[in-house]
């Protein structure tokens, strides 16, 4: 995990891969739960006798799940204790590169792009990569923006 006590560290660190965090298991379960909190049960991502015969062989995670994700992977790679409070401030870019199967495993892997100081605190960018393991094509790539408050 990569620590930062104080905000000016960061600046210092523009352009450092940050690391992975571990690998997360992507089950029918979750993805089930995922589909009843977002209302979503389109037949690729909770009908596993349907998807078996669709475009993937099996059910395969919804994207927004993949994205979804990246805040509790993030947590693992990064921590940032010289601030009051960190918060998500938005996404500059997100993409859907490869699907992500049932029972497959994903991992985060973090850099930090840049930083800008505002009016509020420090705007941190980073760029977010999902991969999925044995996939040489990544889940998605976002361009995640973060606020940290001194």
């Amino acid at each position: 995990m990569r620590i930062f006590e104080r905000l000016e560290d960061i600046a210092a660190a523009q352009g450092e891969h940050l690391g992975y965090s571990s690998w997360l298991d992507i089950t029918q379960e979750r993805i089930d739960a995922f589909a009843d909190a977002t209302e979503d049960h389109q037949w690729i991502h909770v009908d596993p006798h349907a998807a078996a015969a669709g475009p993937f062989g099996a059910t395969i995670a919804h994207g927004y799940l993949t994205l979804a994700l990246l805040p509790a992977l993030l947590a693992q790679i990064l921590e940032i204790r010289g601030a009051k409070m960190v918060m998500n401030y938005g996404t500059q870019k997100v993409r859907f590169l490869a699907p992500v199967p049932v029972d497959s495993r994903v991992r985060l892997g973090l850099e930090l792009q840049s930083t800008e100081q505002t009016a509020t605190g420090l705007r941190i960018q980073l760029e977010a990569t999902l991969e999925i393991e044995g996939v040489d094509r990544p889940a998605l790539v976002a361009e995640v923006l973060y606020l940290a408050v001194p």
